[in-house]
């Protein structure tokens, strides 16, 4: 009862201020002065308490308050028999206590929904049939079934494809169809027929335990709130004072003291700035944004320089397959198969790219048998009768590899690629490159952070020199930091101080420190969270770096609306102070003219609560299902052009042989071409309308038109060539080859930069 009581204390003495002030008016109006009067004393009584108890706690936390003000002004009120102004004030206070409050609540239970459905048991498929465990006992490498309506219960790879609820973790309301052999993330649910995971995380590790921790840390450095406006108004208590005592000198008369801390009561300062601030956390959350209160939202709305790892937050933290580059003669789909049939049973991280390719590729994949993993090096197992390994390139090529083993080698050490050899019945076969792309909306965020008021961004890396500058160069940051150790990132938050309040963004467990030592600190949670998320006062739990961009946009918007609410609400008020002073203003009609004043300053806040401008583009359903069908296309002719390559590495003056290449230009003209006309026809003006400008097409429209002049000119120089080709044809053809390879990796860029950036996260 008592706990009831204290929840709903704000709602209580509101309804109780507004029954004793109604009720003292009909008395009045029914000419019971008397009767008003007791009733109106007893309502100033009332607030006097309770704007008495929110001054004790406020001095028990050692917090500077403006309730002092309310205190006087219902005090004097008594003093100079003015119980009606006294009435007025306590309906104003409880009024504005009452919004805090639910304001508050709503934020609160923005966060809540990550919370709300955090599974406590799990299924384990064993060979004696499914098994109930508690979560906790969960471990890497359990196969979990998930039934129909079920909460994912840690973080796990699909054995066959699935759908999924992921609102709780991204706030995208449609379904996500997964395909066997992609992660899948705790928390979400599964609205699809059962579904088997091989886990990859414990419970105590995965996404939702620390989407978990989060939330509990972020609602409790919000609660109690702390109202922002305290701190800005501080100085307007002593100048209140300093004005009552001058009127009250000046006069003789202590009415004007008291119509003057009538008018001052600092509504504009405890209603309007909590409104707007708190809404913006609220609106945050909606973005798939956990703001850890208010203060860090204030201070994401004054960043101006921004720190940025690489790894998980520029590039996707991901591997993804690039290429399969195979020994001489041996099918590239059939090396794949095998390689991902083993890797099925493998938690290792390129384990999951590998098998989710070779399901985006349409391959059947088999169970293997005797299957073993050694601990870093890779995975063998049995695959329709052969022997098959996947794993380092020490592990399976051996001191004398050959030759083609070695340019694979070269080349990903070039582009910066991780590779697996696949060894079948002793022999090795093929080498998987697998690559950690750049985000495609990582550009658009950082373009976007400049035009919020950012002046600076700096990627600060743990990676080689060359491959941060690349990664730097595209994304378009100011300064790149390579090889950085985690008290090099420490240190150059430090010197980047100087040029302003600073925003370090990462993802990784290195991260931590300087996340906590940042001015604000953002993680990315969407893939696991790390400590990273538990040391940093602003979490992503969508897969979308631009994300930081709404945010921040979200917080300016916030501190912009709140600011203008307190200017205008406290500039009214020092106008009505200083009319007071004059005695131009009598108590009640002081209080009566700042409930008005308390009502222009909280509607001006409660904009804030109204969408703003965002980065973000918002999309139709219709032309959010033909991106995601233009996208599967382009995912499913990406093994062409990586093909376009192999083809121009394999040409050979000393052994001339067009047939490769023959087929290849066929392919493209059948596979390729169509593709890009589609775009053409179907994204370019998707894309124009999304961005409100034909402009922002441009370049794709002029590289569709080039891939297709160059695919001409191959096909012209294949027909041309008759009989045995000379060395010169070859050396023609290889180079005509490397040119549309580049222009169809730039291309393919542009595309997912400009277009394919645009589609609702995954998470």
């Amino acid at each position: 009862m008592g706990g009831l009581l204290r929840r709903n204390l704000e709602m209580i003495v509101l309804i109780l201020s507004g029954v004793l002030l109604a009720a003292g008016g009909i008395a009045w109006w029914a000419s019971a002065a008397d009767t008003a009067r007791w009733l109106w004393i007893a309502d100033t009584l009332l607030g006097l308490v309770f704007a008495l108890a929110a001054t004790l706690q406020a001095a028990r936390q050692h917090r500077p308050t403006v309730d002092i003000i309310a205190v006087l002004a219902l005090a004097g009120a008594l003093a100079v028999d003015e119980p009606l102004a006294g009435a007025i004030i306590t309906l104003m206070l409880a009024t504005g206590q009452v919004l805090e409050a639910m304001a508050d609540a709503r934020a609160r239970r923005e966060l809540s929904l990550l919370t709300a459905r955090a599974p406590r048991t799990a299924t384990r498929v064993t060979a004696d049939g499914l098994v109930e465990i508690a979560v906790a006992d969960v471990v890497i490498g359990d196969r979990l079934l998930v039934r129909p309506g079920e909460v994912v219960p840690v973080d796990g790879r699909l054995a066959q494809d699935s759908t999924f609820d992921e609102s709780a973790l991204t706030g995208e309301p449609v379904p996500v169809e997964r395909p066997a052999g992609e992660d899948v993330r705790s928390g979400v649910v599964n609205v699809a027929g059962p579904a088997e995971i091989l886990t990859t995380t414990t419970a105590e590790t995965s996404t939702y335990a620390a989407l978990v921790r989060l939330v509990e840390a972020a609602q409790a450095t919000s609660a109690p709130f702390v109202r922002t406006a305290d701190r800005w108004a501080i100085a307007f208590v002593p100048l209140t004072l300093v004005l009552a005592g001058v009127a009250w000198a000046a006069s003789a008369d202590p009415v004007r003291a008291v119509a003057v801390l009538v008018v001052a009561t600092p509504c504009p300062l405890l209603l309007a700035a909590p409104i707007a601030i708190v809404s913006g956390l609220s609106r945050a959350a909606r973005l798939g944004v956990v703001v850890k209160g208010g203060g860090a939202l204030e201070q994401l709305a004054r960043g101006k320089v921004v720190l940025v790892d690489k790894t998980g937050t520029l590039t996707r933290g991901r591997p993804e397959l690039a290429d399969v580059i195979t020994a001489p003669g041996y099918d590239a789909d059939l090396a794949l198969r095998l390689a991902a049939s083993v890797d099925q049973l493998s938690a290792h991280v390129l384990a999951g790219p590998i098998v989710e390719a070779a399901r985006a590729r349409g391959l059947d994949l088999a169970m293997p048998a005797d299957v073993i993993e050694t601990h870093g090096q890779g995975v063998e197992g049995v695959v329709d009768g052969r022997r098959t390994r996947v794993g380092r390139y020490s592990w399976i090529a051996g001191p004398s590899p050959e030759r083609w083993i070695r340019r694979v080698r070269r080349r990903a050490d070039l582009d910066g690629s991780a590779s697996s050899l696949v060894e079948v019945d002793g022999a090795v076969v093929a080498a998987l490159l697998l690559r950690d792309p750049i985000r495609p909306d990582a550009p658009r965020m950082v373009r976007a952070l400049r035009a919020a008021g950012v002046t600076r961004v700096v990627l600060a890396t743990g990676d080689r020199a060359d491959v941060g500058t690349a990664v730097g160069r595209i994304v378009g940051v100011d300064q790149v930091l390579a090889d950085c150790t985690p008290e090099d990132k420490l240190a150059a938050l430090g010197r980047e101080a100087a040029h302003g309040a600073t925003i370090m963004v990462g993802d990784g467990i290195n991260d931590a420190p300087a996340l906590a030592a940042a001015d604000v600190g953002v993680a990315l949670a969407a893939r696991g969270a790390t400590a990273s998320s538990e040391a940093a006062d602003v979490v992503l739990t969508v897969d979308r770096i631009d994300a930081l961009a709404d945010a921040m946009a979200v917080a300016k918007r916030s501190r912009r609306i709140a600011l203008q609410a307190v200017g205008v609400g406290m500039g009214l008020s020092l106008l009505a102070m200083i009319a007071a002073a004059w005695g131009l203003l009598a108590p009640t009609v002081g209080a009566a003219l700042q409930e008005v004043i308390d009502l222009l300053a909280i509607a001006i806040a409660l904009r804030a609560v109204l969408p703003g401008r965002l980065h973000s583009v918002a999309l139709s359903a219709d032309d959010r299902a033909t991106l995601a069908a233009l996208h599967e296309e382009h995912d499913n002719v990406a093994p062409l052009v990586e093909r376009v390559a192999t083809v121009a590495d394999a040409l050979s003056a000393h052994e001339p042989d067009v047939g490769a290449a023959v087929a290849l230009v066929h392919a493209l003209e059948t596979e390729l071409l169509p593709h890009e006309r589609a775009d053409e026809e179907r994204l370019v003006p998707l894309v124009a309308r999304a961005r409100g400008t034909d402009e922002a097409v441009a370049a794709l429209s002029r590289t569709h038109a080039e891939i297709e002049h160059q695919v001409g000119r191959l096909r012209r120089l294949l027909d041309g060539i008759d009989g045995d080709p000379e060395p010169d044809d070859i050396v023609e053809l290889r180079r005509m080859l490397y040119g549309l390879y580049g222009v169809l990796r730039l291309h393919n860029a542009q595309e997912d930069e400009d277009a394919f950036s645009l589609m609702p996260a995954r998470g």
